[in-house]
This record gives C-alpha cells, structure tokens and sequence, in this order.
C-alpha cells in the first residue's frame, strides 16, 4: 500500500468512524432513592428492544450508548418499584431517576424476564451480594445482626468456629481476606474475639463477596475480597433508628447538611453486659463500641465529595490486673468527578490504623502493635460503548508495622523498655480491566494488574550464613533456628528487597439460551502480607509482617467453571461452580515456632505451598412468601512444606496435610417466611464437617516427665459442627402513617442444644488415672429478644 493509498484509507476510515459515533448517543446520570436520595448501587438499566442494558456503579452512576431513536427504558432494583419510561433519544442526555420501595403502593410492578438476562449474560462470576434487610432477618446470637456470620451460610465461606473471628473462603486463611469499608482496609473484623463483626447493619448500604474471578481493580490479598459500602445519608430529611438488645444497643442518625445537595450520618454501637457483671461479684470486663461517620456533598452535577470514618475498640479486663484494648481506625475522603457522560473517575485517600494494646499490671509492663497505612487510590471507568467498558487506575499504599514495643507501667516495675523493629513498607499497583460483549451470546472481561512491592529500609536486619535463617538439624531431624552471623542497618529510603507480579484476569460467560448460560474464569493474585498466626482463627495478638528478604509474597492462580440458570420467570435460581486454585509461597511454622514478640520472626517460618479446590452449589428461591436458599460446598484444602534439600523432611515429612480451613462438606439452609403483614419468622440450618485437629497418639516417660507425641498434622478432626436457629419478627403497626415505627425480634440460637466442640483437651481423670479427652463449647441454646424503631 503507498503513501497515498493509506492516506485516503485513513481518511475514509475515521470519516466512517465519526459519521457512525454521530448515530448513536449516550444516556446517562444518577439513580437514587427517592426518599432519602441515596444512591443506589447495582441497579438494572435496560433496553428490552435492543436486549442492551447496564448497571449503576458503586456510586449509582450509569451510562448507556444507543443509535438514535425512541425506546422504553425499564429501571429496576430490588426491593423497588420498577420504572417503565419512554425516552426519545436524539441527543446525548442526562437523566436522573428516583426509585420508591415497592412496600410504598400496592400496584407493584413485575420485574420482567429481560432483567435477568443481563446477570446471566455479565462474564462476573463467584460473586455473592446479600442486601442489609436479608442480613437483618436472619437469626443470630444474642439478638445481633452480624455481616461476617451472615457470609458463612454462602457456599465457599466457612468459619473456625463459635467464637473464632475471621472467616474463611474456598479453603483460604483468614488473613488472605481484603475487608474493604468504604474502600479502607479492615485488618481485624470482629468485636470480642469474634462473638460480633464490627460492622453496623444500620450503616451499610451495600455488600459484595467476590470469591473467584476478581476483577483487576482489586489486589493485595489472594483468597476474597469483601467490599462493603456505607450509607451516605439521607438528604431530604432528618431521621433516626436503632436496636436494642440484651447485651448491646445501636443508634443512628442521618439528615441533610442542605437539603438534596449534602448530608450526614452518624451511628454508633456499644454492648453493656459487663454493667451486670458485679452483680454476681464478676470483676471481669468484656465490652465493644464502635462509631460509623459519613458527610456526602454535591458540588454540582459533575463533582462530589465524602469523608467517611469508622472507630471500634474492644475492652476486656480481667479484675484490674489485665487489660486488653484492639481496634480499628479508618478514614476516607473521596472526590467523584465526572470528565464527561462516558467517563467517571474517583479519587480516594485513605488512612487505616489497626491497634493492639496489652496492659499486664500484675507484670508491671504494658505492650503495643499495629500497622498502619496511608493508601491513594484514583479509578476511572469508562463506557466507552455499550458493548465495551474499561476500568483503569492506579494506587499507592504506605505501610508501617509495629510488631511490638514493651514499657513498664509502674514506678516498681522491673521491666525494662524493649521495642521491636518497626518495619515499613511500599505497596504500588496500575490496573485496566475491560468488559467486552462480543455478540448477543458470549461476553468477556479480561484485564490485568501489575503490583509492585518494595521493603524499605529499617534499623537493623539479621544477616545469616547462606542467607538461611532456618536450619536443619539432621541428628534430631529437627528445624531450628539460626545463628546470625551479624546486622545490617539501613536508613528508611533504603530498599530491602523489591517484588514485582504481573496479575492477569480473565472471565468469560455464555448464554446457552434466554434462562442459562456457563461461565469460566482465571485469576493470578499477588499477596505481600502475612499474619504472622499459628492458630486457627485470627486473635487480636496476631502479627502482620511484610514480605522481604526472607519472606516471599503469596501467589494465586485460580480456575472457576460454573452454570448458571434461572427458573419459573426467576422465582428460582441455581448456581453450579467448581473452583481449584494453587498458592505458592504459602508460610508455614516450623515445630515450636515462638511468634510472639519475635524480633526475628525469619527463624521460624518456611516457605511452603497450598491448594484447595471444590463444587458449590446455591439454589435460591427469590419470590413469594417463602424465599431463601440452600448451599452446600464439597471442598478440599491442603498445604505441604517440602524439604529444601534432599536430607531435609520438610513439615509433616514434606507430605500434604490438611489446612485448618478444610471443611470436605459444608451445608446451611436460610429461609424467611411471612405470615402476614404483622409476623415473620426466620431459620438457620448449618453442617459443616469438623475442623482438623492434631491430636496425641501416645506418650513416652522421661526423667520422671510424661511427654505426649502426636500424630501428623490435621490427620483428626473435632466432632461434625451443625446447629439450627430460629427467629420470629413481629411488626405490631405495619400499615401505620406516624413517624414513629418499632419491631420486635425473637430468637433462640441452636434450638437443640448442640455442644459444638471447639476444640478438645486431653487430660488424666483423677479419679479413673486413665487419659480422657474434654470437649470445651461456647454456646449452648441462647435466646435473645431485641427492640428495632425508626423515626
């Protein structure tokens, strides 16, 4: 082709091109409630003439491109009233839509079959979102709404237990988790060691779990990502509501800074057992409370503004002589602001502070940790067509880890001040992720995500010979720890080590007909935080500890098939999926491993690998006055820690064993039923297999001293979990017109009593001078009562 050639092709080419954009105009603006002017997150736009649609953004933001003409646009959302409207489009426009709840007027609207197409069509897969109201009815202990025990009845999605904190996803440790709020990262989820989660159900507005399939925006962990957002408030007018309950009350407060242009909301929540507890001579202290802030402000039509904040603590005193304070401190400012009808962008900074501290007064010295991060974020997403979206963007987070600092906390103590080395950290990551409808059938969304991690310098790190700070001895066949041969000091521009991943995403869906369709997905996920835990659930004295010269970051890549099908015009859903996914790099502990107030942490932990891979299954029945749904997860997760070298045995002699999260079965039932208007009840059925545990298998007398040995590692497992709870929600004035509204909640957690193990202890009867093993259990039957209003 000459010169002149390619320069009339060219021409002709972007003539084409630009008298094709002038047929097609793009439609876009913001859907809110229409009562407190609350965005909505998720809502279904949809063009039946043209089967076309697409969602509001986090921020209910949408934008559609369609050629030019007159069309019926169907704006729905659960728990809504849908709006049919006809709109003639010759121009590029902004329109606003403002949704009633469906409870408002008895003409309710029937959603359409066309709406669920556009789910079963969207490439995303793995992903489960739960509204706050569902949450709310389902029954808990002691009467409160928990979000983090609510996920476990996904299937994927288990715990350690009653009482354990955390929660566990697709056979992952809890610390591969990324609990995001508002955007800011929650490095410890719950509230008294696990009885509670921190997050308000008031203050929420909206909650999504992605298992698999990650979308290329989100990094830094490699098993899930929870991303929950808070309410804005209301900007129309002011309001309150709460609970409360045997053991805590909430409250929250929400109106307009100026009417439908800002607003506020304030929430807090705290328990109050404790101020009973001297009243059976209990000196003991155990107690929560925890603030929610959001300020929301509408420059004008293209930029937005919020500064959103949470503060939680935990407070247990043991009669005056210990006392234990954690918690989280999170604040986010963020600016939305929109380039023009087919490009939004938000611009966050984000500051996350998690808090441990320790006073032992009978010791005389008090202990503090933490980690503390200051995060940038700028994401833009662009609908650059209707068949083609791209999300771009990039963030920086700075991290500081205090490990631990000891002071004494008396004039008498005889403790002297030690503090171990802080370590810093700098995380960066660019991302572009697209999604791309290749035909009315098939759609995909590929993207990747390069991160990059650079330890930075600190005041002293440990030198070893080889470089192996963990060695083997081959006459006990044992690991032990190393000698170092010296220190090295560095000043805090100094760079470590530096780790550099390339984080490839891709997904897939296609719509086998109008009611099902099959999806496939890969993820590669780069983590370079370890919680430094050798316990099965979190504790709040769990360490976090970057990757550096003798920690190398966690690595994912994970496979997800699945089918998807609706049934009876979406009355019912089933959703298959099996997953497997590798992880390299996986730290495990060598026998006796000592982590606390471990100034050299390196001595204790290999590098190791893990794998897990499983069927779950989810059938859901959405409408009617009986809905709820059936999950059941058949999984396995496994990790080994090879030898380094042919005389080493590596942990467990370098065999598979299994993690503490594997549940082989795992299966709840949630239903909601309402009677009328006036009564609803609402039940839980849970069976998981039991977690794995090492137990002993002998023992052997030395010098006088009985010692027990043990089996491998997990090849036992506690007694099969499973428990069944109920609750009956009682609105007295359903139908009244005052301001004033109130309901009472009934529950009783594990109706039947079950002795649920925690763990078991063996120990020799006294009496019989033979081993038994005690069983230790939390909860038996609890029932709770708790009062909700509004006004």
């Amino acid at each position: 082709m000459n010169r002149k050639t390619f320069l009339v092709f060219t021409i002709f080419l972007w003539t084409s091109i630009s008298i094709l954009a002038q047929e097609k105009f793009t439609l876009s603006g913001t859907i809110t409630d229409s009562q407190s002017n609350e965005t909505l997150i998720g809502v279904n736009i949809i063009v039946p003439e043209i089967q076309s649609g697409t969602m509001t953004n986090e921020y209910g933001f949408y934008s559609i491109t369609l050629p030019e003409g007159t069309y019926k646009v169907q704006i729905s959302y659960l728990g809504f009233l849908t709006i049919n409207e006809t709109i003639v489009l010759n121009a590029d426009m902004t329109k606003n839509f403002k949704l009633q709840e469906s409870a408002e007027s008895l003409d309710e609207v029937v959603i359409e079959e066309d709406v669920e197409k556009l789910n079963i069509r969207k490439p995303q897969m793995s992903v489960n979102a739960l509204s706050i109201q569902t949450i709310k009815n389902m029954p808990v202990v002691l009467g409160e709404v928990d979000v983090i025990k609510s996920i476990t009845l996904l299937p994927g999605v288990t715990n350690a237990g009653e009482g354990s904190s955390g929660f566990n996803v697709r056979g992952g440790a809890a610390d591969q988790n990324l609990i995001l709020l508002d955007e800011a990262t929650i490095f410890n989820s719950s509230h008294l060691f696990g009885f509670f989660s921190v997050f308000n159900p008031d203050a929420i507005k909206d909650i999504k779990l992605y298992k698999g399939g990650i979308p290329a925006k989100y990094g830094g962990r490699i098993s899930s990502v929870l991303d929950i957002y808070q309410k804005e408030g209301n900007s129309s007018e002011f309001h309150m509501n709460g609970g409360i309950g045997l053991v805590s009350s909430r409250l929250l407060a929400e109106g307009p800074i100026k009417k439908d242009k800002g607003s506020f909301l304030f929430g807090g929540r705290s328990s109050y057992a404790h101020l009973f507890l001297p009243l059976f001579d209990i000196d003991n202290v155990a107690y929560f409370y925890d603030l929610n802030t959001k300020l929301s402000y509408r420059l004008n039509e293209r930029n937005s503004i919020f500064l959103s904040g949470y503060f939680g603590r935990d407070v247990f005193n043991i009669q005056d002589s210990f006392e234990n304070t954690y918690g989280n401190t999170v604040v986010n400012f963020r600016w939305n602001h929109l380039f023009s009808d087919k490009l939004f962008s938000n611009l966050s900074l984000i500051y996350s502070d998690y808090y441990y501290g320790l006073d032992l007064n009978f010791v005389g010295f008090e202990w503090e940790s933490g980690i503390r991060n200051f995060n940038v974020k700028y994401d833009l997403k662009h609908y650059i067509s209707n068949n083609f979206k791209l999300e771009y963007g990039l963030n920086s987070i700075y991290y500081k880890f205090n490990p631990g600092e000891i002071n004494p906390n008396t004039e008498d103590s005889g403790i002297n001040p030690f503090k171990l080395i802080d370590k810093y950290a700098f995380e960066n990551a660019i991302y572009i992720d697209a999604e791309h409808k290749l035909s009315n059938k098939l759609s995909v969304s590929y993207g990747a995500r390069f991160s990059t991690f650079h330890r930075l310098g600190q005041d002293e790190l440990n030198i070893y010979e080889n470089d192996n700070p963990v060695i083997f001895n081959e006459a006990l066949g044992i690991y032990e720890k190393a000698e170092p041969t010296g220190t090295e000091t560095f000043s805090r521009s100094d760079v470590i080590a530096s780790f550099a991943n390339i984080e490839p995403r891709f997904a897939v869906a296609y719509q086998l007909n109008d009611k099902s369709s099959v999806k496939a997905s890969y993820n590669r996920m780069s983590q370079y935080l370890h919680l430094l835990s050798n316990t099965s659930s979190p504790t709040p004295l769990d360490v976090w500890s970057p990757s550096g010269k003798y920690i190398e970051p966690q690595l994912l890549d994970q496979v997800a098939l699945g089918y998807f099908r609706t049934f009876n015009n979406n009355t019912y859903s089933l959703e298959v999926e099996t997953f497997y996914k590798k992880i390299q790099n996986r730290i495990d502990y060598i026998d006796g491993a000592d982590l606390i107030a471990n100034n050299a942490i390196e001595q204790v932990i290999l590098n190791g690998e893990a794998r897990a891979y499983g069927l779950e299954v989810l059938l859901r029945k959405n409408e009617g006055r009986l809905k709820g749904w059936l999950a059941y997860t058949l999984s396995r997760s496994e990790q080994r820690t090879p030898g380094r070298t042919p005389v080493e045995t590596g942990i467990n002699n370098g065999e598979w064993y299994k993690t503490p999260f594997d549940k082989t079965h795992d299966i709840s039932l949630t239903t909601s039923y309402s009677l009328n208007e006036k009564w609803s009840l609402s039940s839980n059925f849970l069976f998981q297999t039991g977690q794995p545990a090492t137990f002993p298998n002998g023992q052997y007398e030395f010098n006088g001293i009985v010692v027990p040995s043990f089996e491998a590692r997990n090849s036992s497992r506690l007694p099969a979990y499973h428990r069944l709870d109920l609750s009956v929600n009682y609105n007295p004035n359903p139908n009244s017109q005052k301001r004033f509204k109130g309901e009472w909640v009934f529950g009783v957690y594990n109706v039947y009593n079950r002795r649920n193990a925690v763990n078991l202890t063996f120990r020799e009867n006294r009496m019989s001078g033979t081993n038994e093993a005690v069983r230790l259990a939390i909860f038996g039957i609890v029932p709770s009562v708790s009062y909700n209003f509004k006004f």
